[in-house]
């Protein structure tokens, strides 16, 4: 069994998954390792660890923003290889790869996917890779072992989530809202979103489903995945960081917002 099933085998019933997006050398390379394991101690199940690309078409500004920061701090394909061998060191947090294909294309698909699995990823979102046309990144994932996960948004058609839900190995995300990524005000997203994730849940059985796309704190994330498994939270977790980088004791300052938005205010929990 795959590090991402384990999580939901041994989540509690009434536990909410909690996977966080970051872009790898966001906001500097030698950060990227201390805060994977930060957000770990502070509440993280999973982490999808984003592959900086100068054109990310399902991502906001800020994401944006994030990965021209990580490209001018030299971030590469093999240096995020390293830097999920230096996790491995002392984790074993399931970490997910989410980029864009054209990367992938340039390093080699045999190369990317062995070199991937040799430096402990887990798996892989790729936005711009549709399911129907996943073959080959499909077949390199199941040759290496590795979960490929697929997203559903709300204009995804019954039939093409139950070929999703067939196909997806890992979790599936549910886009909330139909756009690129960012946070969002919190009644936006639920009211657009109640109908939606109930049209997922008639059509999707095979996998957890993690929703995403605008959530911004403990409340959002409460509220919106209470129908769901979990929740992804990435462009608050971005802000975050450039709101508290490179000011004293910023790493801190994150890892308190990470714990935050799994446990809320609530007194009892685990110490980070």
């Amino acid at each position: 069994m795959s590090r991402i099933s384990n999580v939901f085998k041994n989540k509690a019933e009434d536990e909410k998954v909690m996977t966080l997006f970051l872009t790898a050398g966001y906001p500097e390379q030698e950060a990227t390792v201390d805060l994977i394991l930060g957000f770990e101690k502070n509440g993280a199940d999973i982490i999808e660890l984003g592959m900086p690309f100068s054109d990310p078409l399902a991502d906001g500004p800020t994401i944006q923003y994030s990965s021209n920061v990580a490209i001018e701090n030299g971030t590469t394909l093999s240096s995020i290889f390293e830097m999920v061998k230096e996790v491995r060191k002392s984790s074993q947090i399931p970490l997910v790869l989410m980029g864009y294909i054209n990367p992938i294309l340039k390093y080699g698909m045999e190369a990317f996917f062995s070199d991937a699995a040799e430096a402990g990823v887990d798996g892989f979102i790729l936005p711009d890779v549709p399911v129907e046309e996943a073959d080959q990144v499909d077949a390199m994932c199941k040759k290496y072992d590795l979960d490929l996960i697929y997203l559903v948004a709300p204009n995804t058609t019954e039939e093409r989530m139950k070929l999703i839900d067939e196909k997806s190995r890992g979790f599936i995300y549910c886009v909330s809202v139909t756009g690129v990524t960012g946070a969002r005000d919190g009644d936006e997203v639920a009211k657009s979103v109640e109908k939606f994730i109930d049209r997922v849940n008639s059509n999707i059985h095979k996998n957890p489903v993690l929703v995403g796309f605008g959530i911004k704190n403990y409340e959002d994330a409460t509220r919106i995945s209470e129908k769901m498994d979990g929740f992804v939270v990435g462009s608050a977790l971005i802000t975050n960081i450039r709101e508290n980088y490179p000011n004293a004791g910023w790493k801190e300052n994150v890892v308190s917002f990470v714990k935050t938005l799994k446990y809320g205010n609530k007194a009892d929990v685990p110490a980070s």
